[in-house]
């Protein structure tokens, strides 16, 4: 049985133990289970796929033929490691990006390692990073010299099956950057370039020339640098100290006559600008009237731009000319698949074969061979196939004003076959807070809640990204003020299209959002009837100390964004505790460096002083987000338990019936 089909007959399994459960509850085993793979990409000759698994401990990546799906090679560099990224440098290899649960993110944080694996196995190598000089994986992997540097991929160079470019960022906080040309099979490093600022990446021309630098000063000013050729002076190209904008490159034309750069407005969202390079001159030549470029797409096997993803309530596509054949074949691709976004995660040299992924609201995602020749596309494998499409909730983007008249958007989220109307909410704001954002794809807590009975309503309050410069910067100094009153107006808002029963609202969020939601509570004491923080911060006044111990720049950012100290004891939650009346459920993890668990005791403490009916869940070894499945499981049962008590949803299945194995 070849190792795709072994995955379908697990899915299908899956599936039938899931419709074997009570119908009434919420199956929370299926929305903790991991995809069946994270990303696929095709091989340059189009024989090979690439494929990185999530499994329990780890993220492996797989290396199979493509006229049988069988497995030729496997790369796992052990427990607590996993494939961040991963690129097809040749036709044989492929060069890996590793990442590592630390406990303190959700998410495996980046080690600034570089992998690489050949198709035929037992030449799996460490290349570059602090095991260089050590054998951890278990494959041929010869010991090299101990380096305390990062590494991080620059341009894979097309046209050189030996060498990519690659970022070094040595050890230490806010390092000077240099950008090395590194060969793919012994790891051999050659300086081209240094930043002339800290913390800085690197951009290319079309022939591998580095052309740009963008980083970060202490004082969290971004600058980005230009120079003329190889070798030549660096030139300040802008200042956002001096000009008020963050300019971004995306590439150059296929003659490198021409920059383009992704540029912030004073008012409204970033436009893609055109720059002469001999000249200097500009043209604007995308720019939408209120949402950021997001994904770039570029033409196939090159890094030259030639449009942009737009989350704009659901997503769409631009391109610089609509008549390329990169904008025909989008199109034709969008028409195939009707109601759902695809996009292309890789392509064969020759153009002939084009993997894509398409998602929805609904779909986790599926991926597909598309034959650009005979126009056909063949189904490759689904990343959740336990999930029906039919079955799960719609996900609607909405807008409205806040009380200044700011326009806000957001999303929400109808339980399937639901009128929409006089149901329980939850509100959900989402973490960061700064330039992260809610957009439109299949959200797991928000399926999850809507799977219980409830409207799930998401709002992208001001401080939040995709909508320039200006809308971004209103959130400065904002925790507990107009952002907290965006969420406020975006609750009474759902009451009054009646979408909202106005007795039965809960908040809760993560981190930023665990604020949020014990700052919703304190701030409106009558409008929500529970809350719940999970790996929040509550005392700002503390968080601003522990961010000016782990760097100066950090603590520069938390001044500007958060605010003084001395003003932040009004709008920290566990300060204002007797302000709460309703019940909390808090939960966290005692490795979280983003949100240390003190916080949530701090905040527990707070709460029995006032007498509020306080819930916790806190384990020792979880960091910022629960990460083992027996525990996010465990999590999301009190969850939904807590909210049905306060708000009357469904409550989660006794045993999960597709609990992760």
């Amino acid at each position: 049985m070849s190792f795709l089909l072994r995955l379908v007959v697990l899915g299908v399994a899956a599936v039938l133990a899931s419709n074997a459960g009570v119908a009434a509850a919420v199956d929370v085993g299926a929305f903790v289970k991991k995809d069946r793979f994270e990303t696929i990409r095709i091989s340059p000759t189009g024989e090979y796929y690439a494929a990185s698994i999530p499994l329990a401990d780890s993220t492996v990546l797989a290396l199979l033929r493509r006229s049988d799906n069988k497995v030729v090679s496997t790369f796992n560099a052990g427990k607590n490691t996993h494939v961040a990224d991963f690129w097809w440098v040749n036709p044989e290899r492929v060069l890996i990006s590793m990442a590592e649960k630390f406990g303190s993110l959700d998410q495996p944080q980046l080690t600034g390692e570089l992998y690489a694996a050949d198709i035929h196995g037992g030449k799996s190598d460490i290349l570059v990073g602090w095991r260089a000089g050590e054998s951890s994986t278990g494959t041929k992997i010869q010991p090299k010299k101990i380096e305390y540097v990062s590494a991080f991929m620059v341009d894979d160079l097309p046209a050189d099956d030996n060498n990519v470019l690659i970022t070094i960022w040595p050890a230490g906080t806010d390092p000077f950057t240099r950008a090395e040309r590194m060969d793919v099979r012994t790891g051999r490093r050659i300086p081209v370039a240094r930043a002339p600022v800290r913390n800085a990446d690197f951009a290319t021309d079309n022939q591998g020339i580095v052309r740009f630098a963008l980083g970060v000063d202490l004082s969290n000013s971004n600058r980005l640098y230009y120079r003329d050729r190889e070798g030549s002076e660096w030139k300040i190209l802008n200042d956002e100290a001096a000009n008020h904008r963050i300019e971004t490159p995306l590439g150059f034309s296929a003659d490198d006559k021409t920059a383009y750069l992704q540029v912030e407005q004073p008012k409204g969202p970033d436009a893609i600008v055109a720059m002469d390079v001999a000249t200097g001159s500009r043209k604007e030549i995308l720019r939408d009237d209120d949402t950021d470029p997001g994904r770039i797409i570029y033409k196939a096997g090159t890094s030259i731009p030639i449009g942009a993803w737009y989350m704009d309530g659901k997503p769409r596509t631009a391109f610089f000319d609509m008549s390329s054949p990169e904008a025909r074949l989008y199109r034709s691709l969008e028409a195939a698949f009707p109601g759902e976004s695809p996009f292309i995660t890789s392509t064969t040299a020759d153009g002939k074969l084009v993997l894509v992924q398409v998602f929805s609201d609904r779909n986790p995602g599926d991926f597909f061979v598309f034959d650009t020749v005979t126009k056909k596309a063949d189904h490759l494998i689904s990343k959740r196939d336990w999930f029906n499409p039919e079955k799960m909730a719609e996900m609607r983007p909405i807008s409205l004003a806040a009380r200044d008249g700011l326009a806000l958007r957001g999303y929400l989220t109808l339980p399937d076959g639901s009128a929409g109307k006089n149901l329980p909410l939850v509100v959900m704001p989402h973490g960061g807070p700064y330039d992260k954002f809610d957009d439109w794809g299949f959200e797991d807590d928000s399926q999850l809640l809507a799977a219980a009975g409830y409207a799930v309503l998401q709002v992208n309050f001001r401080g939040s990204g995709n909508h320039g410069r200006a809308f971004y910067q209103a959130g400065a100094r904002e925790w507990g003020g107009k952002m907290q009153d965006d969420l406020t107006d975006a609750t009474r808002w759902a009451v009054s299209q009646g979408i909202a029963d106005e007795n039965r609202v809960c908040i809760f969020g993560a981190s930023y959002g665990g604020y949020a939601a014990l700052m919703g509570v304190a701030k409106e004491p009558t409008l929500y009837k529970c809350a719940a923080g999970y790996v929040g911060v509550y005392d700002l006044p503390v968080m601003q100390g522990e961010d000016a111990r782990v760097s100066k720049r950090l603590g520069n950012f938390s001044m500007d964004w958060v605010g003084k100290r001395e003003n932040l004891a009004s709008v920290s939650p566990n300060r204002i505790a007797d302000k709460i009346k309703v019940p909390v459920f808090l939960a966290a993890g005692g490795e979280d460096e983003i949100a240390p668990i003190e916080h949530s005791k701090l905040m527990e403490r707070a709460l029995v002083k006032a007498g509020v009916p306080v819930e916790t869940l806190y384990y020792p070894n979880e960091g910022h987000g629960f990460y083992v499945d027996a525990n996010r499981t465990e999590f999301y049962t009190k969850l939904l338990a807590f909210l049905a008590r306060n708000i009357g949803g469904t409550t989660a299945a006794a045993t999960p019936a597709t609990a992760a194995k």
